[in-house]
C-alpha cells in the first residue's frame, strides 16, 4: 500500500502520494489529460492556444509543495495570498485575447511566470510587471531557465505609478479590480484588447474589452470567475461619522 496524505485547498480535498517510488508522475501525460479533460471542453478551441498549454511545463512554476497539483482544476496557491488561475481559466483568457505573433503584450501580475511564458510563445514580445519582489525574481528565473527570452520583467506598482513605456496589443490583468482603471484603458493601442476580472467575489465577471479608436470600445462578457485583488486596486473604505 502507498502512504498518502491529505491536502484540503479551496473546500476540496485531494490525497497525495507520498511514496518515492512514485514521485515521477508522467507530466507529460498529465499535461495533455489536463488540455483534453479541462480546457477543450470548456470551449477552447484555438489550436495555438492548446499547443501552448501542453508543451509548456506548469508543474516547473506552481510552488513545489503544490507541484502534484499542477493539473488539477483549481486555483493552486502562490505566496502572499495569490494563486495561478485555473489551467481551463488560462485557456479561455488566451483564446479571447486572439494574440497574434506580431503583437505586443502587458501583462499586470506576472505570478508565477506561467501565464507570461504562455504569452511568450503566443506573440512577439511581452512586457510584464509584478508587484511582489520575490515573485518577480523566482518569475524572472523561471523563464530564464526555460530560455524565453521574449519577455521583459518589471517589479512595481501599477496602481501607485508604475507605467509602460508604450501601449500594447493586448494587456492582461491577472488580478481583479473593482472596475477598470482609466489609465489600463490607455495602455491598449487602437485595435488591441485587454482581459479583465472585475466585480466583487465569489461571482466576478471575466471581460474582453476591444478599443476601436480614441475613446470607442466594445465589451464580451466572457464567463464568471473569482481571482484575488490586484494589489492596492481597492479603494480605501470610507468611514463615517
Amino acid at each position: 500500500m502507498r502512504p498518502t496524505r491529505g491536502l484540503t485547498l479551496g473546500g476540496s480535498h485531494f490525497w497525495l502520494v507520498t511514496d518515492n517510488n512514485h514521485m515521477n508522475m508522467n507530466f507529460e501525460r498529465a499535461r495533455f489529460n489536463m488540455v483534453e479533460q479541462q480546457v477543450r471542453p470548456w470551449e477552447v478551441l484555438d489550436e495555438r492556444v492548446l499547443a501552448q498549454m501542453e508543451t509548456i511545463q506548469r508543474e516547473d512554476f506552481v510552488p513545489v509543495r503544490y507541484r502534484k497539483l499542477a493539473f488539477a482544476d483549481l486555483s493552486v496557491p502562490l505566496p502572499h495570498g495569490q494563486s495561478m488561475m485555473r489551467p481551463k481559466v488560462e485557456g479561455r483568457m488566451l483564446q479571447a485575447l486572439g494574440l497574434g505573433e506580431d503583437d505586443t503584450a502587458l501583462e499586470i501580475g506576472t505570478g508565477s511566470g506561467y501565464v507570461t511564458a504562455c504569452l511568450a510563445g503566443l506573440c512577439k514580445h511581452v512586457v510584464s510587471v509584478e508587484y511582489h519582489e520575490d515573485m518577480h525574481r523566482d518569475a524572472a528565473a523561471r523563464l530564464g531557465e526555460k530560455g524565453i527570452a521574449n519577455v521583459e520583467l518589471y517589479h512595481g506598482d501599477v496602481m501607485a505609478g508604475w507605467q509602460p513605456e508604450q501601449a500594447h496589443d493586448v494587456v492582461v490583468v491577472t488580478g481583479s479590480v473593482p472596475d477598470v482603471p482609466e489609465a489600463f484603458r490607455g495602455w491598449v493601442n487602437p485595435g488591441g484588447r485587454m482581459f479583465v476580472v472585475t466585480g466583487e467575489g465569489p461571482a466576478m465577471e471575466a471581460r474582453l474589452l476591444t478599443r476601436l479608436g480614441v475613446s470607442d470600445w466594445t465589451e464580451e462578457s466572457l464567463f464568471e470567475t473569482d481571482l484575488p485583488r490586484l494589489i492596492n486596486s481597492q479603494p480605501p473604505p470610507e468611514f463615517e461619522f
